[in-house]
C-alpha cells in the first residue's frame, strides 16, 4: 500500500512538474510595456513567448496571490511595493515563497497637449486641484493666477492602479494640509467626485490619445508612455523639477518610484523557464546602463541596487 502511494505521489508530482510550458503574467499597466519586450526576448531564446495581460496593479495581486497551479498567473508586474494585506492574501492560498525583483525606476508624469501652456506646478496646488476634501476650484487660475483660466480636466488613474497607490503617497499625501492630516490624514487622498477628476481606466495609450486630442486635459501616467509619446504630448514641472532619466533616478523629482515584478516561487517546478525569464529581465542587456528596456522608457537602477537584485534572483 505504501508503495502504491508513493507511486501515485511521483507520477502527480511528475505531472506538476511540467503542467505549464509557458508563463503567465498579469499587473500593472506601467510595467506592462516593458515586460512584454523581456517575454518577446525570452520568446527568441527557444521558450514559449509568455502571455503577459496588463490588468493594474491591484488587480494582478488579486489573481496573482489566488492560489498554486497551472491555471494561476507565474508572475505579476507592480507598480509599486506589495501590500501586507496581499502577503496576507497569497500566504492563505498556499503562496509564501514571493520574489520580489526590482526591475527599475519611473516617474509618474502630469501631461498634457504638446501646444498648451507649460505647466510649473506643485504637489500642494496638485492637491488643491483634485482633493475631494479641499475647495474643489473649477478652473485652474483660482488656485494660481499665473495658471490659465481654463477648466480642471485631469484624467486619473482608477484605485485598482498602482500608479494611483503611487500618487496618493507621493503627492496627495505630500501636498495635504497639516491641519487635514492632523486631524484625519486618510482625508488627504480621495479625489474629487464632481467631474474635474475623471478615472480614466488602466489604458495609459487611450489618455495619451485623449490628451492628443484636447488642449485643456491632463493626464497621469508613467514616464515610458510620455517619452514615447513626445510628439504629442509634454509633462509638467513639479515643484520646478523637470521628469527626466537623471531626475527619476536620483528620486530628484517628487513623483518618482520602483517598477517591481513579482514571482511565485512555488511555480518554479510548474512553469518551464521561469528561472530563465528573470535572469533575462535582470540582464545587462536589459536593464544595465544601455539595457533595451532604457530604450522604452524604463530608468535603470543603480549599478549597486542592480548586482543586489541579480543576487537575489540568482
Amino acid at each position: 500500500m505504501k508503495k502504491l502511494i508513493a507511486l501515485i505521489s511521483f507520477v502527480f508530482i511528475a505531472t506538476v512538474a511540467i503542467a505549464k510550458d509557458q508563463i503567465t503574467i498579469v499587473g500593472s499597466s506601467t510595467v506592462y510595456p516593458f515586460t512584454t519586450v523581456v517575454a518577446e526576448k525570452h520568446g527568441q531564446k527557444g521558450f514559449r513567448t509568455p502571455i503577459v495581460e496588463s490588468t493594474g496593479t491591484g488587480g494582478g495581486m488579486k489573481l496573482f496571490c489566488a492560489g498554486i497551479g497551472p491555471t494561476h498567473p507565474d508572475f505579476t508586474n507592480a507598480s509599486r511595493a506589495i501590500k501586507k494585506s496581499e502577503r496576507e492574501l497569497c500566504a492563505k492560498n498556499g503562496i509564501t515563497d514571493i520574489i520580489e525583483i526590482p526591475v527599475g525606476n519611473d516617474g509618474i508624469a502630469f501631461a498634457q497637449n504638446n501646444s498648451a501652456k507649460s505647466f510649473n506646478v506643485t504637489v500642494e496646488e496638485l492637491w488643491q486641484a483634485m482633493a475631494e476634501n479641499g475647495s474643489k476650484p473649477k478652473n485652474w487660475n483660482q488656485i494660481n493666477s499665473d495658471f490659465p483660466d481654463q477648466k480642471i480636466h485631469i484624467l486619473a488613474p482608477p484605485p485598482t492602479s498602482g500608479t494611483r497607490d503611487a500618487w496618493g503617497e507621493l503627492v496627495m499625501m505630500h501636498g495635504c494640509p497639516a491641519e487635514i492630516k492632523k486631524a484625519n490624514k486618510k482625508d488627504c487622498e480621495p479625489f474629487r467626485q464632481d467631474g474635474a477628476v475623471e478615472e480614466a481606466g488602466e489604458n495609459d495609450t487611450l489618455i495619451v490619445r485623449r490628451l492628443a486630442a484636447d488642449p485643456e486635459l491632463f493626464g497621469i501616467f508613467g514616464f515610458s508612455f510620455l517619452s514615447e509619446n513626445g510628439d504629442l504630448i509634454k509633462a509638467a514641472t513639479v515643484n520646478g523639477v523637470e521628469i527626466n532619466l537623471d531626475t527619476i533616478q536620483s528620486y530628484e523629482y517628487p513623483i518618482a518610484r520602483p517598477l517591481f515584478i513579482y514571482g511565485k516561487g512555488e511555480h518554479k517546478q510548474i512553469t518551464f523557464g521561469m528561472q530563465e525569464f528573470m535572469d533575462e529581465y535582470v540582464s545587462d542587456a536589459a536593464v544595465g546602463e544601455w539595457g533595451y528596456l532604457g530604450d522604452i522608457g524604463l530608468v535603470p537602477l543603480d549599478p549597486g541596487k542592480l548586482e543586489e537584485v541579480r543576487l537575489a534572483v540568482k
